[in-house]
């Protein structure tokens, strides 16, 4: 196992680049009028995400947007909204296209009953009756909140790929994160899902939590191989506790160094690249007969909010709160307020809070990072082909900060090329390439850590 005590300094703030240009550029000047116009407009097939904010109680390390109840009445006057925003969506797009992904993402979508999960579906049915024969549906399910009537109406209703959140099985960790949640809970859900026919299960664990060391997730990660999942996500956690505040729970001394936290990710790599399974993106881990690795095979993996993804070339809508669209030439974001979004639609709006509208050049670094973080490689005669550019004049700033990291890559006339190390600061090679960087101070706090 490599020391990585000198990569110390490469531990910098910077993006996932789930998107780019990053959320940090969404501003409210993003134009209402010209949106609509180009959903009207818009041809693409189309990527649904649907996000249920709700949760019952807090896990700490937990970065996305949540809204903490027990109150079944906040689900039920959500989901009013989210039919409302949704029938405002039909009558301005194109709903008879082909519908090539949906995701239910949180919060815990598995939070609302059986009941009202199928009334979501068959509202979605009813806007968009077009499905392909391959279309990907999908959900994010906690294990602790499954049953056998939640689990009946998602298969039934098409549902073809789980994914389980776990993050580590480590009875330690789990207490000290707020999320006791036993192996035997989370296989009994698997094996549930499993035995009603979901054929692709995804499993989400986290590196860089407290208490965790090498030996410990070692230990989850034969513990997850036992329940065999087809995928494995496993994250960096991004600790940001000013803007998080149930980060602030955490004594910041038990957190992972930076070197053990590439110490970590290196053993994942090698174990489970040992047992099956091939590293996917910076993040993700896949069994050679799941679409995400014949896509990094062929070169047309694609990343987006929900991760990596074999459907490019879809228009993204986002619906519920705070969720993120995405076109070719856009990015939208909804309100992140309950006030504000549920105000917007009594008006008869969609709940637009802000976005960004691209440019030539951000089209261009889009391709380019996304192309980094998705395939470890960069295509430059592709690029120059594609865009009418000469690659090396063109990010000739770019290319000598990548001098600093040429330890990392390879470059040619015709490609850049991450090597086995470099993969672990995929992200700082990446933000080479991001113009909006240069414009952000070193102290202003906005991302987490790259490494």
């Amino acid at each position: 196992m490599k020391d990585y005590k000198n990569f110390t300094k490469y531990s910098k703030a910077g993006p996932r680049y789930t998107s780019y240009p990053t959320a940090v550029e969404f501003n409210s000047d993003f134009n209402y009028a010209d949106y609509i116009q180009i959903l009207k407009q818009q041809q693409a097939p189309l990527s649904l995400y649907f996000h249920l904010p709700f949760c019952r109680s807090a896990c700490y390390f937990c970065g996305c947007n949540v809204i903490y109840t027990a109150k079944e009445e906040n689900k039920d006057r959500y989901l009013t909204y989210l039919f409302k925003e949704l029938d405002l969506l039909a009558n301005i797009i194109k709903t008879k296209r082909i519908v090539e992904q949906i995701h239910f993402g949180g919060g815990t979508p598995t939070f609302f009953s059986a009941k009202q999960l199928e009334k979501l579906i068959l509202k979605i049915k009813n806007i968009f009756p077009n499905f392909s024969q391959d279309c990907e549906i999908s959900c994010e399910i906690d294990p602790r909140f499954l049953d056998e009537a939640q689990a009946d109406v998602l298969i039934n209703n098409g549902f073809n790929r789980i994914s389980f959140g776990v993050q580590d099985f480590d009875a330690k960790v789990q207490k000290e994160i707020h999320r006791i949640q036993p192996f035997e809970l989370t296989k009994n859900a698997v094996n549930m899902v499993r035995n009603k026919g979901i054929k692709s299960i995804n499993m989400d664990l986290i590196y860089g939590l407290p208490f965790q060391d090498l030996e410990s997730f070692k230990q989850t990660l034969k513990k997850a191989l036992l329940i065999d999942p087809d995928r494995l996500a496993i994250f960096n956690y991004a600790h940001v506790p000013w803007l998080k505040k149930n980060m602030r729970k955490f004594d910041e001394s038990t957190l992972p160094t930076p070197n053990i936290k590439l110490q970590i990710l290196e053993y994942c790599e090698k174990f489970l690249t040992q047992n099956g399974y091939k590293m996917i993106g910076m993040d993700h881990f896949a069994k050679p007969q799941d679409e995400l690795f014949k896509a990094l095979e062929s070169g047309t993996l694609h990343r987006n909010f929900q991760g990596y993804t074999t459907k490019g070339g879809t228009d993204l809508l986002g619906i519920g709160l705070t969720s993120i669209s995405e076109g070719k030439k856009h990015y939208m974001q909804n309100f992140k307020d309950m006030q504000k979004y549920e105000s917007a639609i009594e008006e008869g709006k969609l709940p637009c809070e802000k976005g960004i509208m691209l440019d030539d050049d951000d089209i261009l670094r889009k391709a380019v990072i996304m192309e980094l973080m998705s395939n470890f490689t960069l295509n430059i005669t592709k690029i120059e082909q594609e865009f009418k550019i000469n690659f090396f004049e063109y990010f000739k700033e770019e290319l000598k900060q990548l001098d600093e990291l040429n330890q990392f890559l390879s470059i040619d006339s015709q490609r850049i090329k991450i090597n086995e190390t470099g993969v672990l600061l995929i992200r700082n090679i990446a933000m080479c390439f991001d113009k909006y960087l240069k414009q952000i101070s070193e102290e202003k706090k906005v991302f987490s850590k790259t490494v």
